[in-house]
């Protein structure tokens, strides 16, 4: 069924408006220091699904003969007409298109420079005579480059270490490295990621969106490192961070830029070296989440009124 250009735009602006809402709301709420830096992460997996799906929407169109209560949102409904309308329809519609073509050039650039990883050097290569080997059923390779451990792949993710790693890190530093690697791994959280990717496709104008992704960024490496602190082995990670950060000799093995950029908060929560389950704060943060996002998809569909037409 065909539907009509300014219905949609009214859909996705009474969508982003309340998506919105929840999200500032779930920043304000995990920037408290309590609660899990895992449930953290999975709240903010959740906040950025809601904003890409237009829940309210998709229920409109499938339950419209129920939601006759709905009622629309003038001021949303005379942006919409006036955006999808003359030159002002065409122009934003080339000013989207252009920015939706430059994201999706970029995510390109990095999915090929990776092979289909997570942002991996395109100078890596695997190292014949170091065979691989497996970390809790995921397997890990040796490779040639500047860059630090990572996991690369998306459905077959796979954890890459540089070659020496192993002379510079001691075999305590160097499990609880691999420990972290695994977390990631195991999670898929380079599919999440370019699940975002595409989305930020989209969404590129939106601020949020980009807010999303670096908390993403935060709360995926911290969690991790949660893992690794469960296993008793934080000051091993925070040590074996210090090293890949500055090596001696200044070259040869770095961490990523993405987990360089972190380090301050990561050297804090390991430096502690002490699990703190938090389980109240945790249960509280994700109840919490969940009432803002389900009264956000409840005031989308309340508005996303059935009886709004475009004249």
């Amino acid at each position: 069924m065909h539907l009509d250009p300014t219905r949609a735009t009214y859909y996705g602006g009474v969508h982003l408006f309340y998506a919105s809402i929840v999200c500032l709301l779930v920043w304000g709420l995990t920037s408290f220091p309590r609660g899990r830096a895992t449930a953290k992460y999975w709240i903010w997996v959740a906040t950025t699904l809601n904003l890409v799906i237009p829940l309210g929407a998709i229920a409109d169109r499938l339950w419209r003969a129920h939601l006759g209560w709905a009622t629309p949102l003038v001021p949303v409904g005379d942006a919409a007409a006036w955006m999808t309308h003359g030159s002002a329809a065409r122009l934003l519609l080339g000013l989207w298109a252009l920015g939706a073509g430059s994201m999706a050039i970029r995510l390109c650039r990095r999915v090929r420079a990776s092979g289909s990883g997570a942002g991996r050097s395109a100078e890596r290569r695997t190292i014949p005579m170091n065979p691989a080997f497996l970390a809790q059923g995921v397997p890990v390779r040796f490779t040639d480059g500047e860059g630090g451990p990572a996991v690369d792949g998306v459905l077959r993710p796979r954890i890459s270490l540089p070659n020496g790693i192993d002379r510079l890190l001691n075999e305590e530093e160097l499990t609880a490295v691999l420990l972290h690697e695994v977390a990631h791994a195991k999670r898929r959280d380079n599919l999440i990621r370019l699940v975002y990717e595409i989305a930020l496709c989209l969404l590129w104008f939106h601020p949020l969106v980009w807010l999303a992704g670096s908390r993403l960024a935060l709360y995926r490496e911290l969690s991790c490192d949660e893992a690794v602190i469960r296993r008793a082995r934080g000051r091993h990670l925070l040590a074996a961070l210090r090293k890949l950060a500055a090596p001696e000799g200044g070259g040869g093995v770095l961490l990523q830029a993405s987990a360089s950029s972190l380090l301050t908060r990561r050297v804090a929560m390991l430096s502690a070296d002490v699990e703190r389950p938090d389980r109240t704060g945790s249960a509280l943060l994700g109840l919490c989440s969940g009432a803002l996002l389900a009264a956000g998809v409840v005031s989308t569909i309340a508005h996303t009124a059935c009886c709004f037409v475009s004249q």
